[in-house]
């Protein structure tokens, strides 16, 4: 028993650092919630400024761009969570065809790439590609068209952010459905050839069935974070020309709460996100138990 003890503790040793980082970052600053509840004043601090309970909320609510924000927050990440799940599985069944290795290496390294490159740096390269003066615009003008103002436009701006992040991320997220492939029984496939199935119903009738458990498990992960419609990318790719269509709950907490010193209506805004998260957390949580027979906790 004591050796069990000391064999566990210095695991539990290689842990502290990242726990002690996870008290400072993440939950020491929940102390900071309160400032949602209260009319917050820089100079007062936590203790010196008015409490006015749920104020901020109610005039959050009221403000006349509140609905058409959280509306925007949503149709981004709904059109990011389907259509990378889509592209993610669509891409592993076909790569997992490939049977040259080093081809297929070579594509796995190409399509990962972009995952590990921030936004920062991706966003000058969507803008160079797709600003009026960008390499599409041109090559439109070389063939006699006219330009088209993608990041100008309110229409065009939310399809441009849902291709641009699927881009970024559907050979990573590649990587879950990849594995779940290959821990499908290979005589399934092989029976299903002497039956005379063709490729799609391979796909149809043994691929799809056998991912179906981990595609469960990985949306309904994904949708409790649905009101994260990526900051990163928005914040470097919009302008106020798009802000109708562009703006989302995160940048306008950032602009009202940070740029405009309005911290208790930021503060109220983020806590109203969160909450709304912590709500879809659970809900996932007990949907992946009774769909996939697991528990995200």
């Amino acid at each position: 028993m004591n050796q069990k003890k000391s064999a566990v503790i210095p695991l539990h040793l290689m842990m502290l650092p990242g726990c002690i980082l996870l008290l400072i970052f993440s939950y020491a600053p929940m102390f900071g919630v309160v400032m949602a509840f209260q009319n917050f004043v820089v100079t007062k601090g936590f203790f010196g400024s008015t409490f006015v309970g749920l104020e901020n909320f109610i005039y959050m609510f009221k403000l006349p761009n509140f609905a058409r924000i959280l509306r925007n927050t949503l149709v981004i990440s709904a059109g990011k969570l389907v259509l990378s799940a889509f592209v993610s599985i669509s891409f592993a069944i076909l790569l997992n065809e490939i049977r040259i290795s080093r081809l297929k290496r070579f594509i796995q390294t190409v399509t990962y790439l972009p995952h590990f490159l921030s936004w920062v740096v991706l966003a000058s390269v969507v803008v160079n590609m797709f600003s009026l003066d960008g390499a599409f615009n041109q090559a439109l003008r070389s063939l006699g068209l006219e330009r088209i103002n993608f990041l100008g436009s309110n229409t065009l701006f939310q399809p441009m952010l849902v291709i641009t992040d699927v881009w970024k991320g559907f050979g990573y997220g590649s990587i879950v459905y990849l594995a779940a492939i290959t821990s499908i029984d290979p005589g399934q496939y092989e029976s299903a050839a002497m039956d005379g199935a063709g490729w799609w119903r391979k796909v149809w009738s043994i691929t799809l069935p056998g991912m179906m458990p981990i595609i469960l498990l990985m949306n309904v992960m994904h949708i409790s974070s649905i009101l994260n419609a990526g900051f990163d990318q928005i914040y470097n790719l919009y302008s106020p020309m798009v802000y109708e269509t562009g703006d989302i709950l995160d940048t306008y907490v950032y602009r009202i709460g940070l740029i405009g010193r309005q911290y208790s209506l930021g503060a109220s805004v983020g806590l109203f996100k969160s909450i709304i998260g912590m709500f879809l957390l659970l809900t996932a949580n007990a949907a992946s138990k009774r769909f996939t027979e697991s528990r995200i906790f």
